[in-house]
């Protein structure tokens, strides 16, 4: 009409729902069914957010060893006196329980914060385009490693943090670092046969690194279940073992693991291998470096708590970078599996 603001017809169109995909009941009954294949179908994620994924899923199962550390560190293993609730009558910390509770709750908490990055990387893996089955499958291995780890923690404070059972406790969040690793570096390969970028005997002595890296990890959780960190104020069981003959033995294969990695790093050089064994090689010698280092200074400084914690964080570090060496040593080329049907998924999920 003449003398019409053209603004005002703009304004006055009814507003529209363009681009908003209409979920049908029979959509729903298909991702109550099955989840994560109603995801993939509507959504294709880029590989560089499939691997951030995965490594947010590694870097939170290393928050909850150090997180679990300070609990253990702080006295506060029994902040939360029962499991799964924090008090008899309460699901939560109460203010009576104070810091320690504080501390106990608090790191429950971040097990959910590692579900929900385990999930994400699962969700991320299942919808990555064409579907690569085995990343699924290590995605789902650390969720049943986390859920259960989760009650092998509650069974902990349920027996008054008994050092075998805490030992235990870091040794399968140790298994979760590794499978939580070697996810991480699939993202960024193919599904196709291995082929080995070393000889047969680089290849056995990195095996060799890697047997004397479990029981260098293995040594350290008696070293923590006989020393004096028992992780509450109360009286704690201590494993019967003379703490500083455990520690020097500590020491020794710590030592071990350093020769020998100098000696992979000399073979590597000697024989020209690819630049990818040689880099993981020298990172994980450096790693080593540091932790020796921090490990001798909280040994003659009688253990005070916050080097007792780096020395965790350096554990961590110390197997994620024996890990890559292990997998530095071959590549795998581009090759995809056929996308799963529901039947396939449910399987997966409960494999």
């Amino acid at each position: 009409m003449p003398g019409t603001d053209p603004r005002e017809s703009v304004h006055k169109q009814a507003p529209t729902m363009d681009g908003v995909p209409n979920v049908t009941r029979a959509d729903a009954a298909a991702a109550v069914r099955n989840p994560l294949a109603f995801i993939a179908a509507r959504w294709t994620p880029d590989p560089r957010t499939v691997r951030r994924a995965a490594l947010v899923a590694l870097v939170m199962s290393v928050v909850i060893v150090v997180t679990g550390g300070a609990v253990r560190l702080t006295g506060s293993g029994l902040g939360c006196p029962t499991w799964p609730k924090c008090t008899d009558d309460s699901l939560t910390n109460t203010s009576e329980m104070g810091i320690h509770g504080v501390i106990e709750f608090g790191n429950r908490m971040l097990t959910y914060v590692l579900c929900a990055a385990v999930g994400w990387a699962i969700i991320a893996a299942r919808s990555q385009k064409p579907f690569r089955r085995s990343l699924t499958r290590l995605g789902w291995a650390q969720f049943w490693i986390v859920m259960g780890n989760a009650i092998l923690g509650g069974i902990v404070v349920l027996v008054g943090l008994n050092p075998y059972t805490v030992a235990a406790h870091f040794l399968l969040s140790t298994a979760l670092i590794a499978v939580a690793t070697v996810m991480w570096r699939r993202t960024g390969e193919g599904d196709a046969a291995s082929r080995p970028l070393v000889g047969k005997a680089i290849q056995q002595l990195v095996w060799v690194l890697v047997v004397v890296s479990v029981l260098l990890i293995a040594v350290g959780t008696v070293v923590t279940g006989a020393g004096p960190h028992a992780g509450d104020s109360s009286e704690v069981e201590r494993m019967p073992i003379d703490w500083e003959t455990v520690s020097k033995a500590h020491a020794v294969l710590a030592w071990v693991v350093v020769t020998l990695t100098f000696a992979l790093w000399f073979v590597l050089k000697a024989v020209d291998a690819p630049k990818g064994p040689l880099a993981r090689t020298r990172d994980l010698f450096l790693v080593l470096l540091a932790q020796g280092v921090i490990g001798y200074v909280q040994y003659f400084t009688d253990l005070p708590e916050v080097l007792v914690g780096l020395h965790m964080l350096g554990s961590c570090l110390v197997w994620i970078a024996t890990l890559r060496v292990l997998l530095a040593l071959r590549e795998r080329p581009q090759e995809t599996a056929d996308v799963p049907g529901p039947a396939v998924e449910t399987t997966l999920a409960k494999a």
